[in-house]
């Protein structure tokens, strides 16, 4: 958790998060129970949502009636960590879902911003969804649609920054673009998520975004929760880490971020293009992978 203050969680968001865990618990218990019944009615549901068409592009057909949330992130608006949340929080028909996202990866730009230079927007395609693309960065793209010049609201209930491919605890959250976004919306007075998932090379896979999904859903509905009676935490952002193969996991646990930092190793290369020049190539994956070793969010969902 960032925090301006060294606040503890209260205990109305745990209490919240508890009580929709066993909710979800509870729920997919009946939904085994009905057997072939209750598959035959999802598959259903399924096609009929299937056949609802696209509001993106469009603010004419949003519900006022609903709380808006925006989503954001740093791997771009084409990631399969963003695409599945934002493909949830549509079908929990909770809220109006709004995006403004990178165009390409700017995961690793920290809390830059684009001056002097013009910024493109674009209409994106995502069911359910008002959505655009920016050139700009993550922070960009949070200013940009908490500024009214977008959207026709200029204040979400909750800003949500992620799903990450890869981890963004510890001292990475100052180089972070998914975390840098979520910052950006506390700096402007909004509660915010950042959601990474701890990315191994070798053994994570692209269905991990759907269990990191379905992980990270009760956290925010119990958030938004929290937001709605005014007690979620004021002047604070949660940064949710999801550890690798995310529905082998048991709980979650509130921790206070490491001081653990990875350890560039730079090495010369031969380059054929201006021979007087040094060339320099960062290798950073023995230090990562050190400094994966120390820090507590390897084994447990951290916020």
């Amino acid at each position: 958790m960032t925090s301006v203050r060294n606040n503890l969680m209260p205990p109305g968001l745990v209490s919240n998060l508890e009580q929709v865990l066993l909710n979800k618990k509870k729920k997919s218990k009946d939904n085994d129970d009905d057997g072939d019944d209750g598959t035959s009615k999802q598959s259903n549901e399924e096609a009929n949502e299937s056949t609802e068409p696209s509001t993106s592009d469009s603010t004419e057909n949003v519900d006022s009636s609903k709380p808006v949330l925006l989503v954001t992130n740093g791997d771009g608006i084409e990631s399969p960590g963003l695409v599945y949340l934002v493909e949830a929080l549509v079908r929990e028909g909770l809220y109006n879902v709004h995006v403004c996202a990178p165009q390409s990866d700017k995961s690793v730009s920290g809390h830059s911003v684009t001056l002097r230079e013009t910024i493109a927007v674009s209409s994106a395609e995502i069911n359910g969804a008002t959505a655009y693309e920016v050139s700009g960065t993550p922070v960009d793209c949070v200013s940009l649609a908490l500024s009214g010049a977008l959207f026709s609201w200029s204040k979400p209930l909750l800003v949500i920054s992620g799903i990450n491919r890869g981890s963004s605890c510890g001292h990475h959250m100052f180089y972070s673009g998914v975390v840098a976004g979520a910052r950006e919306a506390l700096i402007c007075g909004v509660p915010s998520l950042s959601i990474s998932l701890n990315w191994k090379k070798d053994e994570s896979q692209e269905s991990d975004f759907k269990d990191a999904v379905s992980v990270c859903l009760p956290l925010i509905n119990a958030a938004t929760r929290d937001i709605g009676k005014g007690i979620f935490p004021r002047s604070c952002l949660l940064n949710v880490e999801i550890p690798t193969s995310p529905l082998t996991n048991k709980g979650f646990k509130f921790t206070k971020q490491s001081m653990w930092r990875s350890t560039p190793n730079w090495q010369a290369v031969s380059a054929n293009r201006y021979p007087a020049g040094h060339f320099m190539s960062n290798q950073q994956s023995l230090g990562l992978q050190l400094a994966q070793l120390g820090r507590d969010a390897s084994a447990a969902l951290v916020v």
